[in-house]
C-alpha cells in the first residue's frame, strides 16, 4: 500500500520495504563478489543479471516516489531522493565508458548502503542528532581547520632545516598535522628537534579535543533526539487514545 506522510513523502507497505532492504543487502554482497579474481563467465553473468534487475527495481522505486510525492519535486531534492538517484545513476553513466571510468562510477553503488537508513529507526535518530548539532559541528570543523593549519605551519618552522625531505613546506607538513591532531600517529613522520618535540606535545594535547568535542556534541544531540522521539510517540499514543475514546462515546 502506498501512502503519504504529513510532508508529502511516499511510503510503501511494510512487505515492500522488506523486499527493498533485502535487495540492497544483496547488491552490497554482489559488489564484494565482483572483486573476486578468476570469476567464470557464468558467475559474471549472474552477478550482472542481479545488477540489472536491481537497477530496474530501484529505478521504478525512484520514479514512483517522485511521481506520487507532493509536490513532485520535493522528494527529488530531498536527502533520500539524492541518495536514491546516486545509487542508480552510475549504472546509466557507465554505459559506453572505458573500464577505468566505469570502475569509478560503479563504486558509487555504495550509496545504496545509505538507502537502508530510510528503514532504520536508529539511523533516522542519528540523522536527527546531526541536524540538532549541525551549527556546533560546523563551528568545530572551522576551528579544527584553523588549528590544523597552525600546527602545519608550526612544525614546518621547527623541523624544515633538520628534515627538509619531510617538512619541506607547509603542505608537506599537513600530513603530520593531521595524523598528530587525530592522535593516530603512524610514526612515518615525526619531529627530531627539541623545539619540534615540545611543539608536538602541545599539538597532541589539542588533538584530544578533536575526538572529545564532536563526541560530546553528538552524544548530547542523540540524547535530545531520543527525548523528542519519545515525546512524539507519547503524543501520538495520547491522540490515538483520545480518538478511540471519542469513537466509543459516539457509538454509545
Amino acid at each position: 500500500m502506498i501512502r503519504r506522510d504529513e510532508n508529502g513523502h511516499v511510503h510503501f507497505g511494510r512487505w515492500l520495504d522488506f523486499i527493498l532492504q533485502a535487495l540492497i543487502i544483496v547488491n552490497l554482497i554482489t559488489l564484494a563478489l565482483e572483486t573476486l579474481p578468476n570469476l567464470t563467465e557464468a558467475q559474471i553473468y549472474w552477478l550482472n543479471l542481479v545488477e540489472v534487475a536491481s537497477i530496474a527495481i530501484f529505478t521504478a522505486e525512484y520514479i514512483a516516489r517522485c511521481l506520487f510525492s507532493r509536490p513532485m519535486l520535493r522528494y527529488a531534492v530531498s536527502f533520500y531522493g539524492i541518495v536514491d538517484l546516486l545509487s542508480i545513476l552510475p549504472f546509466y553513466l557507465s554505459a559506453g565508458l572505458d573500464l577505468r571510468s566505469a570502475r569509478v562510477l560503479r563504486m558509487m553503488r555504495l550509496f545504496r548502503l545509505f538507502k537502508l537508513t530510510r528503514y532504520s529507526k536508529a539511523a533516522r535518530r542519528y540523522r536527527h542528532a546531526f541536524a540538532i548539532a549541525r551549527e556546533e559541528l560546523v563551528l568545530f570543523g572551522c576551528a579544527a581547520l584553523i588549528v590544523l593549519y597552525l600546527a602545519a605551519v608550526g612544525i614546518h618552522h621547527f623541523e624544515c632545516e633538520a628534515q627538509p625531505d619531510k617538512f619541506a613546506s607547509v603542505p608537506d607538513s599537513m600530513w603530520w598535522a593531521m595524523v598528530t591532531l587525530t592522535t593516530v600517529g603512524y610514526g612515518d613522520v615525526y619531529p627530531i628537534t627539541l623545539g619540534g618535540r615540545l611543539f608536538t606535545s602541545v599539538v597532541l594535547l589539542l588533538g584530544l579535543g578533536f575526538v572529545a568535542v564532536p563526541t560530546g556534541l553528538l552524544a548530547g544531540a542523540l540524547s535530545k533526539a531520543r527525548e523528542q522521539e519519545k515525546k512524539l510517540e507519547e503524543e501520538e499514543e495520547a491522540l490515538a487514545a483520545s480518538k478511540a475514546a471519542a469513537e466509543a462515546t459516539e457509538e454509545k
